[in-house]
């Protein structure tokens, strides 16, 4: 069955990058996925009274930022086109006008439609951070983040994190697509971060794994004084790993997210591609 993975791009107030728009296509071939792209262009609510007409011309000002934004929109789909017809992905393209308060929201309820969802990020660009955020809490499917800064090639090697959590299970199972086409699985448990159900979990994943005539190994690590979502990405990198499959923790209350601290550990530093799944 052919995978479908949805890919959101945000134009308003900062839109994602070429290099995203990019990373989305080739993360697409790597997995041998049609693509289905949808740019979220800006729907700005006209709250102009007569003193701000006559003095700014905020109606002016709203149609200019729209349009900028539509414009950005329609770049961004076409180096998604051009780059899938090189590279022979299917794709299909879409825009729509939304709300810029609800963007998130509406690509996390779009994305309940696919198998998987790709989204491009960019450390300094604050509007994919909260599209990011919105789709993982929203969407009930895993969520691939592509760092604009990191090359996207094979999956070969992945990594898991792994600290026999439901929300690490549930990971597990939404990276099959993954784990099936990884020629090497490193399972990493960090030992000394938070008390842990029992001992050898990693191992008893691995084992698991291994009866699926998966090529997994255990790996055990002691993160000391670093961040969690620091040690869990270095030793992937370290280790040659291409990606890194993780739980997203955290829930939503009054509409703040707030996260656990290794999901917001890689939501602020993310230096490979992570899957997430909540």
């Amino acid at each position: 069955m052919k995978l479908h993975a949805f890919a959101p791009l945000a134009t308003y107030p900062e839109a994602n990058s070429e290099t995203s728009a990019a990373h989305l296509v080739s993360a697409a071939a790597a997995l041998d996925a049609k693509l289905h792209v949808l740019a979220l262009n800006a729907q700005i609510p006209d709250v102009s009274n007569a003193l701000s007409k006559f003095l700014l011309d905020t109606p002016r000002m709203v149609r200019e930022a729209e349009a900028e934004s539509r414009d950005r929109g329609e770049h961004l789909l076409g180096i998604v086109r051009d780059k899938a017809q090189a590279l022979s992905v299917a794709c299909e393209t879409d825009s729509i006008a939304a709300p810029i308060t609800s963007t998130g929201e509406i690509a996390g309820r779009r994305a309940r439609y696919f198998d998987l969802t790709l989204l491009g990020w960019e450390a300094e660009n604050a509007t994919s951070r909260a599209m990011a955020e919105s789709v993982i809490f929203e969407c009930g499917r895993p969520v691939l983040l592509l760092p604009e800064l990191s090359d996207v090639g094979s999956f070969d090697h992945v990594a898991i994190a792994w600290d026999g959590s439901q929300v690490a299970a549930r990971a597990v199972a939404d990276a099959r697509i993954f784990l099936e086409r990884a020629t090497r699985i490193s399972v990493l448990t960090v030992v000394d971060e938070k008390p842990l159900d029992e001992s050898g979990i990693g191992e008893k994943l691995a084992a698991a794994l291994l009866d699926h005539n998966l090529p997994a190994q255990s790996v055990a690590l002691e993160a000391e004084d670093c961040p969690i979502a620091e040690t869990l990405q270095q030793e992937a990198i370290r280790r040659g790993c291409k990606l890194l499959v993780m739980g997203g923790y955290g829930h939503s209350r009054m509409r703040d997210f707030v996260l656990g601290g290794a999901t917001e550990g890689v939501l602020s530093d993310l230096l490979m591609p992570v899957l997430l799944s909540h």
